[in-house]
């Protein structure tokens, strides 16, 4: 855990070679990037201290930080303030400002649960890590070619199957305690691929690729997960604060999630864009949780952990 005292701050959860760690960021003269720990099965304890400040506009690999290091509110998911967050879009592929781009992309269908697919493009040098970003429980590519070849081929599956681009985070948190069988899920997207293969429409220059799904059950620690959530209630992090304190035993990530084991048997869930842009520092032995949670899937039903008995 990066020390509060030594001006690192959290930029949340990011995915190296198929494994969650926690992103660091420092301003000034001895500014850097660095990624920690914990790994699943490893304690986790940290207190969140002083404010929470824009995390930057980060590409390549090289953070721009925010000129004025703006606040930015406890219960945002973006980390950024306003005029980065811009200026972020504005340089995404997202955005269709990058026709030219030269790179490869791929376009893959994504499973979140039973009927939660999606469509979307991704840098072919990526590899699948905007998939373990995004919490894509099972996938498979469909095409790789230009990026407006990609990007035409997401917008026709839209268009004439029906296939989502977007998957609302909180419906994939809910649908991750109480997962089908591997099997079920490769079956609803070989189905879905099927009829994606029978378009006549399908862009050109976009070779069809062979259509292996695969699952990242192993790589979320997804029956950990879901043997706990058996046993005890699920709930998750709404906001974290100046002095508030998480504890417990992580046991996997999923996306920016890292799913950390209670005391009482049960499972917290954070969010990890939630920690971006804060110091944290390592709890005291023997601290307690105390942020607000809500049960996972409950809207906005969010109670404070530090005045509930039996949570931690």
């Amino acid at each position: 855990m990066a020390a509060a005292e030594d001006g690192w701050r959290c930029a949340g959860v990011v995915w190296r070679q198929e494994e969650a760690r926690l992103g660091w960021y420092r301003a000034g003269a001895r500014g850097g990037e660095r990624v920690s720990g914990p790994s699943p099965g490893e304690p986790l304890a940290f207190v969140v201290d002083g404010g929470r400040v824009c995390t930057g506009v980060l590409r390549g690999g090289r953070r721009t930080l925010c000129p004025g290091a703006e606040a930015v509110p406890v219960r945002s998911t973006g980390g950024q303030c306003p005029d980065c967050a811009r200026l972020d879009r504005s340089q995404s592929v997202a955005a269709d400002t990058r026709a030219d781009d030269p790179r490869p992309y791929r376009v893959y269908l994504a499973w979140f649960g039973p009927g939660l697919l999606k469509v979307g493009i991704t840098a072919a040098a990526r590899g699948p890590a905007r998939l373990l970003e995004q919490g894509a429980v099972a996938y498979g590519w469909l095409g790789l070619g230009p990026l407006m070849a990609a990007r035409r081929a997401e917008e026709l599956l839209g268009a004439a199957l029906g296939v989502k681009d977007r998957v609302p985070y909180g419906v994939k948190r809910a649908a991750r305690t109480g997962l089908p069988p591997v099997e079920e899920r490769f079956a609803e997207l070989a189905a879905l691929q099927a009829r994606v293969a029978a378009l006549a429409e399908w862009p050109e220059s976009l070779e069809r690729e062979p259509f292996v799904p695969v699952d990242h059950t192993a790589a979320f620690g997804l029956d950990v997960l879901a043997a706990r959530a058996a046993e005890g209630l699920v709930e998750e992090v709404t906001e974290l604060g100046d002095g508030t304190v998480v504890v417990g035993e992580l046991l996997g990530a999923a996306g920016p999630d890292l799913h950390i084991a209670t005391e009482s048997g049960g499972v917290l869930v954070l969010d990890g864009r939630l920690m971006a842009g804060w110091r944290l520092r390592a709890a005291a032995p023997g601290a307690a949780t105390s942020v607000a949670v809500r049960e996972c899937g409950a809207g906005g039903r969010a109670r404070d952990s530090a005045v509930q008995d039996g949570l931690f």
